[in-house]
C-alpha cells in the first residue's frame, strides 16, 4: 500500500491472479496513483499468425498485441497479461505489460547452456537444434532494466510494450558467434528431438530457444530515451557479453607458472594443481608435438573439392614450415630453436581453452630471454599505451602466480638415485644427463638476468617454496592461489566423488569395527591371563599360609606331646577303670589333673 510502483515477474507462481483484483479493490484507500508493471515474455506471441501471409518478414509491434497467440506452455502467462491490462484502466491505478525478448548479458540466462558448453570446451562443436533458421527476439538485461525505468518515468498511454533489441538473429547465428568467440569454433545441426535428451535444458528453455518470431519495439524507439547497452543484439556485442558472463559467473582463468631445478617435482605438483583447479598442463614436449601434428594436418587437402583452391596457399605455407622445423630438429639433435618453441607456446597460451580455464606452465620459460620473448606485446598500440610504465608484457598470457620450487643438489641427486629403473629409462634422469641439466640450471640462475628476475621486474614476485612433503607443498600453493574459478564438479564428477566418499566412509567404519573387535579380543585374552595369574598367586598364598601355620604349630605340638599328653592319657585310663558318674569332675579332683595344671603353670 505504500509503494508507488510495483513490478511483478512471472516465474511459475501466479499469485498475481489474486493479488491484482485485491489491489484494485483497495483503490479508494490509495494515498496516490499507483503503477503496476508485469514483466512477461514474447512467448505469449509464439504462435501468432503473420500480419501478411504473403510477407512473413513483417515484424509484430505493440499495435498487434490483440492478435497474439501464445505457445501452449505459456497460456497461463497470456491470461495474466489480460488480467493486468483489464484492471489498469483507471486514473489512480495504471498497469503495464512488458513482453521481454530472451534475456542475455550479466551472466546469461536463456543462452547459458551454450555459453557454458563453449567455456568448458569439452565438446568439439556446439549444437544447433534443427536447422537454426528460427529468429529469436532478444534483449540485454541492462536494456530491459532501462525499458522498465522509462516506463515508470513516462507513464505512457500504451499499456502493452514490447522490449526487444534491433537484432533479427537466428539461433544458428547466435550459437555460431558464441562458438567462434568462446568455444570450439564449430557448430553442428542436430535434430530438434535431441534437445529433449539434454539434462541441462528445462522445458521453458527449450520452448524459448525454438521460438521463431520477428518483433520490433516501435514504441520504445519513438517515445523512450534509452541509452542502449546492446541495441544491435548479441552477435555484434559478443565481446562485451562474454566479458560480463565471465565476471558475473566468476569464471576468470587461473594462470600459474611453476619453476625449479630438474627432479624437484614440478610435473607432479603441476598435475595435482591442474586436477584440483581444472587447468591445462602446459609441458614443452607436449606443446611441440601438438603443434607439429596440427601443421601436418594443415598440409593435407580438404575433402571438400570446392575448398581446394582456397587452401592451396595455406597448404604450401604449412609444408614450408614443417620442412623448416624438421631441418632445425635435425641440426640440433631433435631439439627446436627458441623461435619455434616460443611461437608454439604463445599459440597454446592464447588458445581458447587456456584463456577460458587457465593453465599451469611446467618448467618454462627457463631463461630471461625466453620469458621476455614469450610474454612480450605484439600489438603496437597496446605497447604504446604501456610505454613509460612497467616493462611491456601480454596480460592475456602472463601468469598471475609464479612458484619457485627449490632443493639442495644432494637432495635432488638422492631423489633421482632412489627412482625405479623403469622410471629413469629413456628420460632426462639418466645420471650423466641429469647432472648436466642440474649444473646448467644452477649456472642460469646465478646470473643477474634470471627468469625469476624477469618476473620481479614486472612486480609479479615469485613465491619460493623449499623442499617438503608433497601434500604440504600443495597446501601452501592452494592457499596462495585461492579458490577455484570455474563451474566446479560436473554432476557425473560429483556423483563419483559422493560414491568415493561413501566407499571411504564404509571402509573407515569397517576398519574401525575391526579394530574395536580386535581390541575387545585382546582385552578378553588379557583378562583371562590376569585371572589365571591371580588364581595361581592365590593358591601360592594359601600354600604359604598353610606351611607357615604348620611351622608355627610344631613347638606347641611338641610341648603337648612331651608334657601334657602323657598325664592326660594316664587320667583317661584311670577314668576308664573307675567309670565315675561325672568323668569331668573326676578328672578335676584327681591328682593327675592337679599335676597337669602345675606343669602348665610352671611352664
Amino acid at each position: 500500500y505504500y509503494c508507488r510502483t510495483i513490478i511483478f515477474t512471472i516465474v511459475g507462481d501466479h499469485l498475481i491472479v489474486t493479488f491484482i483484483p485485491a489491489l484494485h479493490s483497495e483503490l479508494e484507500h490509495f494515498t496516490g496513483p499507483k503503477m503496476f508493471i508485469l514483466l512477461s515474455t514474447v512467448m505469449t506471441w509464439a504462435l501468432s499468425k503473420p500480419i501478411d501471409p504473403d510477407d512473413p518478414e513483417i515484424p509484430f509491434t505493440e499495435d498487434d498485441y490483440r492478435r497474439r497467440r501464445p505457445h501452449p506452455n505459456f497460456k497461463d502467462h497470456i491470461s495474466v497479461e489480460k488480467l493486468v491490462i483489464k484492471f489498469g484502466k483507471t486514473s489512480r491505478f495504471s498497469t503495464y505489460v512488458v513482453a521481454s525478448g530472451l534475456q542475455y548479458g550479466m551472466g546469461e540466462k536463456d543462452f547459458h547452456f551454450f555459453f557454458k558448453m563453449a567455456w568448458l570446451g569439452d565438446a568439439p562443436s556446439l549444437p544447433v537444434f534443427g536447422n537454426g533458421s528460427n529468429i529469436i527476439p532478444t534483449i540485454h538485461i541492462n536494456d530491459l532494466a532501462k525499458v522498465m525505468q522509462n516506463t515508470i518515468d513516462h507513464n505512457p498511454k500504451t499499456h502493452y510494450l514490447i522490449a526487444v533489441d534491433d537484432s533479427k538473429h537466428t539461433l544458428e547465428e547466435i550459437v555460431k558467434v558464441i562458438s567462434t568467440t568462446l568455444g570450439p569454433d564449430k557448430i553442428q545441426e542436430v535434430p530438434k528431438e535431441n534437445v529433449f535428451l539434454n539434462r541441462d535444458l528445462t522445458q521453458t528453455s527449450i520452448d524459448t530457444l525454438l521460438v521463431n518470431l520477428r518483433m520490433e519495439a516501435v514504441f520504445l524507439k519513438e517515445n523512450f530515451n534509452i541509452s542502449w547497452s546492446a541495441e544491435t543484439g548479441i552477435v555484434e556485442n559478443i565481446q562485451n557479453i562474454i566479458k560480463e558472463y565471465k565476471e558475473n559467473r566468476g569464471l576468470q582463468p587461473v594462470k600459474i607458472c611453476i619453476l625449479g631445478p630438474p627432479a624437484v617435482g614440478k610435473s607432479t605438483v603441476s598435475e595435482m594443481i591442474c586436477k584440483q583447479y581444472k587447468l591445462h598442463h602446459i609441458k614443452i614436449k607436449d606443446v611441440i608435438a601438438e603443434a607439429i601434428d596440427a601443421i601436418e594436418k594443415r598440409t593435407q587437402l580438404p575433402e571438400d573439392e570446392d575448398q581446394e583452391e582456397d587452401h592451396e596457399e595455406m597448404i604450401k605455407d604449412a609444408q614450408e614450415l614443417l620442412e623448416a622445423i624438421r631441418e632445425n630438429m635435425e641440426q640440433n639433435g631433435d631439439r627446436l630453436d627458441d623461435q619455434y618453441v616460443i611461437r608454439f607456446m604463445k599459440d597454446k597460451l592464447k588458445s581458447k581453452q587456456c584463456q577460458n580455464q587457465g593453465f599451469v606452465l611446467d618448467g618454462f620459460p627457463k631463461t630471461y630471454d625466453q620469458a621476455k620473448e614469450l610474454f612480450n606485446i605484439e600489438d603496437e598500440e597496446e605497447e604504446e599505451e604501456s610505454r613509460g610504465k612497467l616493462p611491456q608484457y601480454d596480460k592475456k598470457i602472463m601468469p598471475e602466480v609464479i612458484f619457485s620450487l627449490d632443493a639442495s643438489d644432494e637432495f635432488l641427486k638422492k631423489r633421482v638415485m632412489n627412482l625405479p629403473e623403469s622410471v629413469v629409462a629413456g628420460t632426462h634422469y639418466a645420471q650423466d644427463q641429469f647432472l648436466r641439466r642440474l649444473a646448467l640450471f644452477r649456472d642460469l640462475n646465478t646470473e643477474e638476468d634470471t627468469v625469476l628476475n624477469y618476473f620481479d621486474e614486472l612486480e609479479i614476485h615469485p613465491e619460493h617454496i623449499g623442499k617438503s612433503f608433497q601434500n604440504a607443498t600443495i597446501q601452501k600453493m592452494k592457499k596462495i592461489i585461492g579458490k577455484p574459478r570455474n563451474y566446479g564438479l560436473t554432476p557425473e564428477e560429483q556423483a563419483e566423488l559422493d560414491r568415493k566418499l561413501v566407499d571411504e566412509r564404509l571402509k573407515r567404519e569397517a576398519t574401525e569395527q575391526a579394530e574395536r573387535e580386535k581390541k575387545e579380543e585382546q582385552e578378553k585374552a588379557e583378562r583371562a591371563l590376569r585371572l589365571e595369574e591371580w588364581n595361581k598367586r592365590l593358591e601360592e598364598v594359601k600354600r604359604q599360609e598353610h606351611e607357615m601355620l604348620e611351622a608355627q604349630s610344631i613347638p606347641l605340638r611338641n610341648y603337648l606331646m612331651r608334657n601334657v599328653m602323657p598325664t592326660l592319657t594316664q587320667g583317661l585310663i584311670e577314668c576308664c577303670k573307675v567309670r565315675p558318674d561325672d568323668p569331668v569332675d573326676f578328672l578335676v579332683n584327681t591328682k593327675i589333673y592337679k599335676n597337669i595344671n602345675k606343669r602348665l603353670l610352671n611352664k
